[in-house]
């Protein structure tokens, strides 16, 4: 793809030194190590931002789901109506339209902005696939060593429709022989408008035959036995917490949890916004209850809005002053002043409680935008003043920084549902939406803008080491796959489980990544 700069001894062009700066001119001045060093920090500042928006946006999906519809029956019997609730989104649908989608949208974003300041060249932006095959593999193997790990000791999560899961599992990798087949088959290095096209519709058939098998229509599905799964796509915090023992609770709980719109992916369990209130025992019963109650939920939005505000500037809750470690204090305070931008800037996005959840939904998704974008920049010149190829950076840092979402939602979701439908659904539907959308939708921008100013298709420069990172691809997933379905078959479910085993699988998964990574990267640069 067009202008991949390869590793090398020597030092950045010269053309970097002179012209190339990300704010001012006066950064030119600066060493290369320096520079790098600071648009590294930058980078990983941009990430964190990722992290803080990814709170309200996992939260508008939530509100969405929640919406429902009034649907008028008539008794048989009584001949009297009969008014019952329905959801409007279908399980299913969901998990690929909004959890797979919004939780891709970073890489989406970083692709086609790569590709609409590429228009006007006869060759494709390399940073855009490459983020998104990168992303592809930590999907499958940083995300599932995370998830498997997520239910308590012992605890056991299974897929319960293994029909839809096939199905989605069948589109994800499709999706990846489909890219090798027009990058070196159909049309080789050569992207066309028909080629490009294509691949965006694929999209469409997925959800098409995902509903089709949800619904067990005949002919087009597989006939699997739908286990149970839970009424809400993603339950609150406590209806999963199945805990073993009394000895396993803390026996105090914050009576206010702060908020910092930060998603913890270690922390086993999160209580944001919620109030607790300890039940006293019943007489004969050796269980405590704890009631958690929404503070939020009878407040009307202009409040809520105004408060995000004030939880934005607060450097110290009422409960960490309580804290009698200073060292503790002083690193929560630090780190809400080193975020304080990010809260501020996202406080402006509305409560998700408006419109069932869609305003915030949408302005959560403009703003992941606006950072994939600042990312594409730095990438830039990250790869400017080190001369490391951008497919490197690509495999490695902006496939880790724009999947957090994807991490963040599969990790709650293994933690809070009863069941791995939503974890690793969102994980395969994930891979599948990075190629069909991720890559589709810039590559049919670029095709269409060719093909009626120049009459051309879209080269593809680097064709052979995107190839071979398919290829890697597809060796290690096997393997994540198989260890999956061994899991199934010999205890019983693809999450949790015995704890030594669940951390052995997880080491496993993350071998298969850094394998996937380092081959990957040695070819794009030249190397093998």
């Amino acid at each position: 793809m067009s202008n991949i700069v390869m590793v090398s001894s020597a030092p950045p062009s010269s053309t970097c030194d002179s012209d190339t700066y990300l704010l001012f001119h006066g950064e030119t001045l600066l060493s290369y190590g320096v520079r790098a060093t600071l648009y590294t920090i930058a980078l990983a500042y941009c990430f964190l931002g990722l992290s803080a928006i990814t709170a309200r946006f996992f939260k508008s999906m939530e509100q969405i789901m929640k919406h429902t519809r009034e649907v008028v029956t008539i008794d048989p019997h009584t001949k009297a109506p009969v008014v019952r609730h329905e959801k409007v989104w279908n399980y299913t649908i969901a998990d690929i339209a909004l959890l797979a989608f919004g939780t891709s949208f970073p890489q989406i974003s970083l692709a086609t902005i790569d590709a609409i300041r590429n228009l006007g060249q006869l060759t494709a932006g390399g940073l855009g696939p490459g983020t998104l095959v990168g992303s592809a593999a930590f999907d499958l193997f940083p995300i599932h060593a995370v998830c498997v790990v997520m239910p308590r000791a012992g605890s056991k999560k299974k897929i319960s429709d293994l029909g839809v899961w096939l199905v989605e599992l069948f589109w994800s990798f499709w999706a990846y022989i489909w890219l090798y087949v027009i990058l070196e088959v159909w049309t080789p290095k050569v992207i066309t408008l028909w080629e490009a096209l294509l691949t965006v519709l694929q999209y469409g058939l997925l959800l098409l035959h995902a509903y089709a098998q949800d619904k067990r229509w005949p002919y087009v599905s597989i006939p699997f036995v739908r286990g149970e799964r839970p009424e809400d796509w993603v339950p609150p915090e406590n209806a999963s917490a199945d805990y073993d023992s009394i000895d396993d609770i803390n026996e105090t709980l914050p009576i206010t949890a702060q908020n910092d719109d930060i998603v913890d992916i270690f922390s086993v369990h999160t209580y944001d916004n919620q109030e607790y209130s300890k039940v006293p025992d019943t007489e004969g019963s050796s269980t405590i209850d704890y009631v958690v109650k929404n503070t939020q939920e009878d407040m009307p939005w202009p409040s809520i809005w105004r408060q995000q505000f004030v939880d934005a500037v607060m450097l110290e809750s009422p409960e960490s002053r309580k804290m009698d470690s200073v060292c503790l204090r002083f690193t929560r305070i630090f780190w809400n002043l080193m975020i304080a931008p990010w809260k501020i800037l996202f406080a402006f996005v509305p409560p998700y409680h408006i419109a069932h959840g869609w305003i915030a939904f949408i302005c959560s998704l403009t703003f992941i935008s606006g950072i994939a974008y600042g990312v594409t920049k730095l990438t830039d010149q990250i790869s400017c003043v080190t001369g490391v190829s951008p497919y490197v950076i690509a495999f490695t840092a902006l496939a880790a920084g724009t999947s957090w979402p994807d991490l963040v939602a599969s990790k709650i979701a293994a933690e809070r549902q009863v069941t791995a439908d939503s974890a690793i659904a969102n994980i395969t539907c994930s891979n599948s939406v990075n190629i069909y959308v991720g890559i589709g939708v810039p590559w049919l921008i670029d095709t269409v803008y060719n093909f009626f100013v120049y009459q051309k298709p879209l080269y593809i420069d680097n064709a052979a080491g995107l190839s071979f990172s398919l290829l890697v691809f597809f060796a290690t997933s096997f393997g994540c796959i198989t260890v999956l379905v061994l899991r199934r078959i010999i205890i019983g479910a693809e999450l949790g489980g015995p704890r030594l085993w669940a951390w052995v699988t997880s080491v496993y998964f993350m071998i298969l990544w850094v394998v996937f990574v380092v081959f990957s990267s040695l070819r794009v640069s030249g190397i093998i």
